[in-house]
């Protein structure tokens, strides 16, 4: 029989599978909402370690949701059909050609791309959007945008059934409206919505940077909505930062235990950030 020498990367990893273990028991029958989008989106092999994770979180016990963006595949495909846009104060007017193509592209290509890849890692997955089973009922934002829509009413029922088949949710950020309408929702903001509907106990944002970051520019791990507020109000907070964070606070006000906004391009970031003890982005939690 040939012996085998321990090699440290063997040891490393039996070493930090042991110390996942209190977090593998904290969050068994958790509920875990993952707003994907960015770098996760842009390759195959990012999309592939992404799924993988996943479906390692569900194996553990977990109930992951998976809400999904899509806007370089929707710009891409209106400049393919030739379809115009407008803007308002940067936003883009959704008219309703462009809301069918938001539609074909977001439940069609973007949200059947997650579900294989998730398949594809041994995992069971189902592609919806806001509009199935009734799951985000919307008001118009704006009407200076056209079909872009606000979830009003939320009907998660439909998710408790697929987590008591060992299915995970793909969703696709659009909405039914009251008069049969179909409007889109900002990612973040409808992945808020479903994780308090849900009452998750994560929500997690990837993004592409780091987390959210202090006066001096650095990585604050661990932060109160209070503190959200005052940097926010101080000019801290700025940018694209700004909408994460709303969306971060509204889930907590909704029941959401945490909120965190963590670097999608790290090498599973979200494992990093719900087994380990550093985790791996910005948590935040309700004063």
């Amino acid at each position: 029989m040939k012996k085998q020498n321990m090699n440290r990367d063997w040891i490393a990893t039996a070493r930090t599978l042991s110390q996942a273990l209190p977090y593998l028991q904290r969050y068994t029958g958790a509920i875990v909402v993952i707003k994907l989008g960015g770098h996760a989106m842009g390759s195959d092999e990012a999309m592939e370690e992404f799924a993988r994770d996943v479906v390692l979180m569900q194996m553990v016990g977990i109930h992951p949701v998976v809400v999904h963006g899509g806007g370089p595949m929707i710009n891409a495909m209106l400049d393919k059909l030739a379809i115009k846009s407008e803007f308002v104060n940067g936003k883009r007017v959704t008219d309703e050609a462009t809301v069918e193509v938001v539609e074909m592209v977001l439940s069609g290509r973007v949200n059947k791309r997650i579900v294989q890849a998730l398949n594809s890692q041994g995992g069971k997955a189902v592609g919806l959007s806001g509009k199935d089973a009734s799951l985000m009922i919307c008001d118009q934002t704006n009407p200076d945008l056209g079909f872009v829509g606000t979830p009003a009413e939320m009907n998660p029922e439909v998710l408790h059934d697929l987590f008591a088949k060992n299915t995970i949710p793909v969703i696709a950020p659009l909405g039914a409206g009251r008069n049969g309408e179909t409007f889109n929702i900002n990612g973040d903001t409808a992945a808020g919505a479903i994780a308090a509907a849900l009452k998750a106990d994560r929500l997690l944002l990837l993004t592409d940077v780091a987390g959210v970051k202090d006066a001096s520019g650095d990585v604050m791990t661990e932060l109160k909505a209070r503190q959200i507020r005052d940097l926010t109000a101080e000019g801290v907070i700025a940018g694209g930062m700004i909408p994460k964070t709303e969306t971060a606070l509204n889930a907590i006000e909704g029941g959401v235990r945490a909120v965190v906004i963590l670097d999608g391009r790290a090498p599973n970031a979200c494992l990093l950030e719900l087994f380990t003890e550093h985790g791996a982005g910005s948590l935040i939690r309700g004063d």
